[in-house]
């Protein structure tokens, strides 16, 4: 056991060491000898070594720690490796602080490289702020730009979450009409090659300029139906190609049925087909049906591709409308415009059970105002209720004129907001969702938004209907002069 005397004179030295360090921060360095006595006498001098854990996740909150050397790295580990990285660097002041309302860490640090820290309990905080007043406005701003700190950091994560949830939507939409205009396109690679084949064997008959007109103007014709052609169910379409296939067979047409379900799609009847048979004997009939089913098959697949391809840039240009592409942050707005591109946006998980109905008062002027983020509080508002309805129920959009302001309501038929829910619901970092499903910004994003617009958000809810109304003024107040 260490004598008395020695181990006052350890205690002295092991002081006048720590108050040396703490001298070097910039909080403490007016500090008097009596004051810095103080905070010394009361804190415990903490070393570590490289990869040690220095706080554990869930941890009370009830140290204030003053790191003197070194460099402390934390993580949520409840929230998976893509929780993002929080670093204390040397000089700073961390933990428990007075006035803020943190009840356990939530982040847990480990020392990287040889770490030194004086750590002080929050119970010594009322004495503190007798014996050094002056730390009190210090401490304070600490804590604002902690929070400011870390609500930037969740609400960058909170962003990319929502980008990468919308590019995985967008991916899965633009990839199936991209793999439907590649199917359609090697079909019609087919049809050509089949319809050049027939031209060359029809080519090689003799056919007088009465039939060859003839075949012509019955190729234009089935063409031309093709677009009015009803669609038939899957029962009827293969009982009129069986029907299809015995007459060509009667009428002695080779592999029959290999013609009978492109002359069904195209609604060609029999009786035109008579026609047909009347003009070209047997063999000539196979070549001249090639040629017709193969021009219609072609004529189907362009359609197709015209179809997916649309889909496609109908995509694009609801990406360019969602994000206010190449035009200026601020400008006059179709505010359905923006809706209906927010729509389209999140159709992948709109589809999976979600109807929505629109009641758009097409009357409403324009109003000016940051188009990409009034968007957002469409996404974040829709995206809301799809997760409060599980993906399945009934969404309704309406818009109105309310004397001088614009009223937008978004409503669901989901189960309601729980009342001791409804208090904190525009909260910042408040959220009903599980670990790594939300960080409780959306709607604390959405009400700034409002507010930045000179709008107002409420709410009612209730089971079976919730519902949010935005008000936005239509015409936007000009910024007061200096």
């Amino acid at each position: 056991m260490m004598p008395e005397s020695e181990a006052a004179e350890s205690a002295s030295s092991t002081g006048e060491t720590l108050k040396t360090a703490l001298r070097k921060i910039a909080i403490f360095a007016d500090l008097t000898e009596e004051q810095m006595d103080w905070f010394v006498a009361h804190s415990e001098d903490m070393r570590f070594a490289s990869g040690d854990v220095v706080i554990h996740e869930g941890d009370p909150a009830d140290l204030l720690i003053v790191l003197l050397e070194g460099e402390l790295r934390g993580r949520r580990d409840s929230a998976g490796v893509d929780s993002p990285i929080f670093i204390v660097h040397s000089g700073q002041v961390t933990g428990m602080l007075p006035f803020s309302r943190l009840t356990s860490i939530t982040v847990t640090f480990r020392a990287f490289g040889s770490t030194r820290m004086a750590s002080l309990h929050k119970k010594n905080f009322p004495e503190m702020m007798a014996q050094i007043p002056q730390l009190v406005p210090r401490l304070v701003s600490v804590l604002a730009d902690r929070i400011r700190d870390v609500s930037r950091a969740d609400q960058q994560r909170d962003k990319l979450t929502a980008l990468g949830k919308l590019s995985a939507g967008l991916a899965h939409e633009l990839n199936n009409p991209a793999s439907a205009a590649r199917r359609s396109a090697e079909g019609l690679r087919n049809c050509t090659r089949d319809l050049r084949r027939a031209n060359a064997r029809l080519d090689q008959v003799a056919l007088s300029p009465d039939q060859r007109s003839f075949l012509a103007e019955f190729e234009e014709h089935v063409i031309e139906k093709l677009a009015s052609a009803p669609a038939l169910d899957s029962l009827v379409q293969s009982d009129r190609e069986d029907e299809m296939t015995a007459w060509l067979e009667q009428h002695r047409v080779p592999n029959a049925s290999k013609f009978a379900s492109g002359l069904v799609e195209a609604n060609v009847e029999k009786e035109a087909l008579q026609r047909l048979v009347e003009k070209f004997d047997a063999q000539v009939l196979h070549d001249a049906l090639a040629r017709i089913v193969a021009a219609v098959s072609a004529e189907k697949l362009t359609c197709e591709i015209e179809a997916t391809t649309g889909r496609i840039s109908e995509l694009v240009q609801a990406i360019k409308e969602y994000t206010y592409m190449d035009q200026m942050p601020e400008q006059e707005i179709d505010i359905h415009k923006g809706i209906e591109s927010t729509l389209t946006m999140l159709k992948f998980r709109l589809k999976k059970g979600v109807n929505v109905t629109r009641e758009f008062d097409k009357t409403l002027p324009r109003i000016c105002a940051h188009g990409s983020e009034l968007n957002q509080i469409w996404t974040n508002l829709i995206g809301n209720a799809i997760d409060a309805m599980d993906g399945k129920g009934e969404l309704r959009i309406r818009t109105s004129r309310e004397l001088d302001t614009l009223l937008i309501e978004i409503t669901d038929n989901g189960p309601g907001i729980p009342e001791n829910v409804k208090a904190h619901i525009f909260e910042p970092f408040f959220t009903t969702k599980g670990v790594g499903e939300g960080t409780g910004l959306g709607l604390d994003t959405v009400y700034r938004i409002v507010r930045s617009h000179h709008g107002h958000i409420t709410f009612e809810s209730q089971p079976g209907r919730t519902s949010f109304q935005i008000r936005l003024p239509l015409k936007q107040p000009k910024p007061a002069t200096q």
